[in-house]
């Protein structure tokens, strides 16, 4: 077709729409503000949807599932308490911070923990945990164990069996790399979660102030997980006393993917 043809026929289809009820002349034909905003929004849900078989609901029960298919990998996970005793004035706090890094291929694992408060009985207190192949050291109080049931269930601590996790969550079509991996956000309802050391007595209340799940679908794994608990009549850490405040709980994966030099811990 010349460039004069096609340019008769483009024109022969403007006058033609032009003919059929002038379409946009008229106030109701113009799209309303509400009509940009859904198209913008389904769009931008269409272009940060996760891919196939993450789109619908996540479940991580544990936050730390599936870290064993990963070659290697860091992670840190904390857990703060800050209230009172519950139905008294007199305050408390406890804290619970813990680093821990694996190496898959050389079979090794290393766990550091800290914690401090007076809600867990005890003065402030550290230990190291280390595994490496058959074999588990514990430094407690400049000390070495290199054996007993103490060294090998400090050295094999998970995030999942500290903090749990989330048994549903959808997502939000918010897309971000977080701990340099690509991952999608999810959100949850307070029903949805398993606190492992969090356990309301009769007439406790728990509420969801604040959450942050972010999923790496290429790794199948969390890379965040944050929570702002709100809680009366809760046994945290499995103390006698109940207590009244707010749970803060925080875990980030780093490296995923990436091994690391693991040796036995200094003092052994």
């Amino acid at each position: 077709m010349s460039t004069l043809l096609r340019g008769m026929f483009v024109f022969a289809l403007l006058l033609a729409a032009g003919c059929t009820g002038q379409r946009g002349q008229r106030l109701e034909d113009i799209p309303t503000p509400a009509q940009f905003d859904a198209l913008a929004t389904a769009q931008a849900q269409t272009a940060n949807a996760p891919p196939p078989g993450f789109r619908d609901s996540v479940s991580f029960p544990e936050v730390d599932a599936n870290l064993d298919d990963l070659d290697g990998a860091r992670y840190e996970v904390q857990l703060e308490f800050d209230g009172v005793f519950a139905r008294t004035t007199r305050t408390t706090s406890a804290t619970t911070h813990a680093q821990i890094s694996f190496n898959r291929v050389g079979s090794s694992r290393r766990v550091l923990v800290q914690t401090a408060g007076e809600l867990l009985g005890r003065p402030d207190s550290s230990f190291e945990a280390v595994r490496l192949g058959p074999d588990s050291f514990l430094v407690q109080n400049g000390q070495c164990l290199t054996e007993g049931v103490d060294a090998q269930t400090a050295a094999v601590l998970r995030a999942g069996t500290l903090i749990g996790g989330v048994t549903q969550a959808v997502p939000v079509a918010r897309k971000a790399v977080i701990n340099g991996e690509e991952a999608w956000q999810y959100v949850f309802t307070a029903d949805a979660l398993n606190l492992p050391n969090v356990h309301l007595e009769q007439g406790g209340t728990l509420n969801l102030a604040g959450g942050e799940l972010w999923v790496a679908p290429a790794r199948n794994v969390v890379v965040r997980f944050y929570l702002n608990l709100d809680v009366t009549n809760a046994v945290i850490f499995d103390r006698q006393l109940p207590v009244s405040g707010q749970i803060l709980i925080r875990y980030d994966l780093y490296d995923a993917g990436k091994t690391t030099n693991i040796t036995v811990p200094f003092g052994c």
